[in-house]
């Protein structure tokens, strides 16, 4: 059976023929670099990133993190020199029962990284693994500004990317043990780390079913989510927060209608967009095909919504992509070096991983797609899935005589205001 701590690979030191080889070969290779790959680029000429969903929906290749930023491209290295170097013994600090802080440095042929990893025993009476907020979908605030939230909380990492330069809200699913479904959308962004009504943690794919009980032929595309899609219809409740005009149409206002339902009757069917009010109640937006559907809600008639995720889990996160599935590794991509953010299940031990690695910075390059998914492996980690990375990659922790704070160093030299975070609680059991 496999120990709780860290497990990493033997270090094995390398003979000097082998060294001088892998100098060689590492000189060449960066002289090389400039015909091999293109260096850091900006997202687009005014400095303002395309809407991270986009890549998504559209079919291309989904954005790495919510700033849309294109991180320098890495090395090319064959797969025999991509092995690691030498490796520090972790630092491991006790955070709670059944909760543990390693933080370690690691030299590559491709620079020195920098990584912070909680190790949460989730079986452990009185510990707790949830989705948290800034208490509305569309809310953003620091890591420890939400973590501030819960007295219980020992240490906690950002979680889905979401619309940084628009609505604020995360574009996949969200479930709180407390406040149950918050956001969501049927297909699509819907890799989620989940708990299940047995406590037991999973990393698969979930959908959101949204439906009106009267209307069950109106197709319902996604809950609080930063945009209705094209010919589709949205729903907007209370969790949003204050509603946010045409932002959630793309700014289009043509072939839009807006039905309003309180208390599961229509109060109101037009095309007016509400904007910058609390929404009471629940609001349903349709675009194309979906708004000529909404014609059907009369005013007067009822219409009661109800929303559920595949599996009804008690607590539900997604990211962008699977980096581990059944201990085989799913992210290939050995491009662009960010900062990042993963959470994994490590099912031998009874452990899930929340792992950070700094980048952006001398101190730290960032990781590769393909090198996180393989530090989860040597974690221990039988499924992992890739959170948002960037400047958002941040990590608190409580530490003796210190309180919770953050633990890594964010890319940006201040943690940045996120939509949601996992959350490790700790309370004492009676």
């Amino acid at each position: 059976m496999r120990s709780p701590r860290p497990k990493y690979r033997p270090t094995v030191r390398p003979t000097p023929s082998a060294t001088l080889l892998a100098t060689v070969l590492a000189a060449l290779l960066a002289l090389l670099a400039p015909l091999l790959a293109t260096t850091t680029a900006t997202a687009t000429a005014n400095g303002a990133a395309p809407a991270p969903w986009a890549a998504d929906r559209d079919g291309a290749r989904p954005p790495q993190t919510s700033d849309g930023v294109v991180g320098p491209v890495a090395r090319w290295l064959p797969p025999r020199l991509r092995a690691r170097g030498p490796l520090a013994e972790p630092t491991r600090e006790w955070v709670a029962p059944g909760v543990h802080l390693s933080q370690w440095e690691e030299d590559t042929v491709r620079g020195r990284i920098r990584a912070h990893l909680l190790t949460v025993q989730w079986r452990r009476p009185g510990v707790s693994v949830d989705y948290d907020n800034a208490g509305r979908v569309r809310a953003t605030a620091t890591v420890p500004e939400i973590a501030a939230r819960d007295r219980g909380v020992v240490g906690a990492v950002n979680g889905d990317f979401f619309d940084i330069h628009d609505t604020g809200a995360p574009i996949g699913i969200g479930v709180e043990r407390a406040r149950g479904l918050l956001h969501g959308r049927r297909v699509g962004w819907n890799s989620a780390f989940t708990i299940g009504r047995d406590g037991t943690p999973a990393i698969g794919r979930r959908e959101v079913v949204t439906r009106i009980r009267q209307h069950p032929g109106i197709p319902i595309a996604t809950l609080n989510a930063p945009n209705v899609p094209v010919d589709s219809i949205g729903v907007y409740t209370r969790a949003w927060g204050r509603a946010a005009g045409a932002r959630v149409t793309d700014e289009s206002r043509r072939g839009v209608r807006v039905v309003r339902v309180v208390r599961g009757r229509v109060v109101s069917n037009n095309r007016r967009l509400p904007r910058g009010v609390d929404i009471t109640g629940t609001v349903l937006v349709g675009r194309g095909h979906g708004a000529r559907r909404l014609r059907a809600l009369a005013v007067g008639s009822r219409a009661s919504l109800v929303s559920r995720v595949e599996g009804r889990p008690r607590m539900a996160i997604t990211g962008n992509a699977f980096l581990v599935r059944d201990g085989v590794l799913e992210a290939l991509d050995d491009r662009e070096l960010h900062p990042r953010t993963a959470i994994g299940i490590d099912r031998d031990a009874g452990t899930i991983l929340l792992l950070v690695v700094d980048g952006r910075q001398p101190s730290s390059r960032g990781y590769t797609m393909l090198e996180l998914a393989d530090a989860m492996v040597r974690l221990g980690a039988d499924e992992a899935l890739n959170l948002d990375g960037g400047g958002s990659s941040t990590l608190v922790a409580r530490r003796t005589g210190l309180g919770v704070g953050i633990v890594n160093s964010p890319s940006d030299g201040v943690a940045r205001r996120v939509a949601n975070v996992v959350e490790v609680r700790y309370r004492r059991p009676r």
